[in-house]
């Protein structure tokens, strides 16, 4: 049996913190007992871009990218987007860190309802952001210190621009392509990379139109740029050695380098990946044993893929230096064939398996990460993730990492669609609305899998009134996940 004990039972800092020490993890992270006002996580901090100059960023909270499934066919934001939006201007958060994925090419959507970047869809996005903006000042003053950007992706092996999938792979790998269901993927050629790399500086160009700070090239959660980390098969151009596995990165900053001097750019990294996994006979996650073929190892992790090697992942945070990024955020692995790793969760979402370990070992375990490669990489701003499985302590361990530099800045995804104004109440010395805090239920994915928009059904009154709330009910309860605890 798994000892796994649900965050939200501990009721207060000190059996937080004896939690940590009975999962032996309390060497990976620390907590502060008190959340100050005006304390740490309160600071400013400067982003160096050598392009864009100097940004500077009001606090030490990010929102991260959070996709609702909920735009237009066409690839414009709905009035569900722009709600969502606004709510992370209210959030108090000073870094918004793309808001959510943009395919920078139709062909590239995860789903048919993923915004797009093209001229007819610039001022709707510039809309976005103006919405967002605008909702900060209202609900906090000055918007001189926050800087928004747009993320950039292109969904690779996971693209289903119309429902079914359209897998366009940076290599072969036959234990993914077989979930897939639709025979191998295709293999982009270089000349298609090629196009692909002037789709990504158009898509800033636009960006910076339509008055983003940044763009973020996304290279995580096993999308295509992220794939193209572990070709270490692939012939020709993009792919083999560490330069060739990482010259989509290059050609794509020196193209906005050129086009677009004043905008400036990060990278979004899974700093490690591993094997996929799969529910075992008790629906606990195990690692899939590798199919025959799959010698690309994950990026980020040892010879047996189920491990960690950051060897690499600094290796690519010193290219990004040189490249004048001067931020990247990091996460860890895949939603789609490892997500106890880069989205720890209680409760998993109805395609997935119960977790492996106690879920907080993996967000302590990404936290820890990310402090190594803070520490190694100071000249660049670090956004951390993972911290929403800490639920109502989140403060007080984002304190710690804030103001023992283990982290730059403080990345919040889930409780964003929960609870968006927990950065503004944890500066404020406010007392946490506990009934809104992220518990993971994995409803925010659980619904898209089955073709619902994405949002916090438990929680936010607005989505528990919707429609789709019944018809997320009727698909949990028929599914009847088997989960052992």
């Amino acid at each position: 049996m798994i000892d796994i004990k649900q965050v939200k039972r501990l009721s207060n800092i000190n059996e937080f913190a004896e939690r940590l020490g009975e999962l032996g993890i309390d060497d990976l992270i620390g907590v502060d007992v008190e959340v100050e006002p005006g304390g740490p996580l309160a600071e400013s901090f400067t982003v160096s871009d050598s392009s864009a100059g100097e940004l500077v960023v009001g606090n030490r909270f990010c929102a991260l990218p959070m996709e609702g499934w909920d735009g237009t066919t066409d690839g414009a934001p709905t009035d569900l987007v722009a709600r969502r939006w606004r709510r992370f201007g209210e959030s108090g958060a000073k870094l918004i860190w793309g808001g959510e994925a943009v395919a920078v090419h139709p062909d590239g959507r995860a789903n048919p309802h993923q915004l797009i970047s093209d001229d007819a869809t610039t001022e709707a996005l510039a809309g976005l952001r103006t919405g967002l903006v605008d909702a900060h000042a209202e609900a906090h003053g000055s918007t001189d210190d926050l800087v928004v950007g747009l993320q950039l992706t292109h969904s690779g092996r996971w693209s289903r621009p119309h429902g079914d999938p359209l897998p366009q792979s940076a290599h072969t790998h036959g234990e993914l392509d077989r979930r897939l269901g639709v025979g191998a993927a295709e293999v982009l050629s270089d000349g298609q990379l090629d196009e692909l790399v002037d789709h990504f500086v158009v898509a800033a160009e636009r960006a910076h139109q339509a008055g983003f700070a940044f763009v973020d090239v996304k290279h995580c959660h096993g999308y295509l740029l992220h794939e193209l980390l572990s070709a270490y098969e692939r012939p020709g151009r993009y792919g083999g050695d560490f330069e060739g596995r990482t010259a989509f990165l290059r050609a794509v900053v020196d193209g906005i380098r050129r086009r677009v001097p004043g905008l400036a750019i990060g990278v979004r990294l899974s700093a490690y990946d591993l094997v996929p996994f799969a529910p075992d006979d008790d629906g606990i996650g195990a690692p899939v044993t590798a199919a025959e073929g799959d010698r690309d190892r994950p990026f980020g992790a040892d010879d047996t893929g189920a491990g960690i090697d950051l060897t690499e992942t600094h290796r690519f945070l010193d290219l990004c230096e040189q490249l004048g990024v001067g931020m990247v955020c990091l996460t860890a692995g895949s939603p789609y064939y490892n997500p106890h790793a880069q989205r720890p969760a209680y409760f998993p979402p109805s395609d997935g398996y119960a977790p492996p370990r106690d879920p907080l070992i993996d967000a302590a375990v990404m936290v820890e990460a990310t402090a190594r490669l803070t520490r190694a990489h100071p000249n660049l701003a670090v956004i951390g993730s993972g911290y929403s499985y800490f639920q109502q302590w989140l403060g007080h361990v984002a304190q710690h990492q804030v103001r023992t530099g283990a982290v730059t800045s403080v990345g919040i995804g889930r409780n964003m669609l929960s609870y968006p104004w927990m950065p503004a109440d944890l500066l404020a010395g406010a007392e946490l609305r506990t009934r809104l805090v992220c518990r993971t239920f994995s409803d925010c994915t659980t619904g898209p899998r089955h073709g619902l928009i994405s949002g916090c059904y438990p929680l936010d009154e607005y989505y528990k009134e919707r429609p789709e709330r019944r018809q997320l009910v009727a698909i949990k309860r028929n599914v009847g996940r088997k989960v052992r605890r």
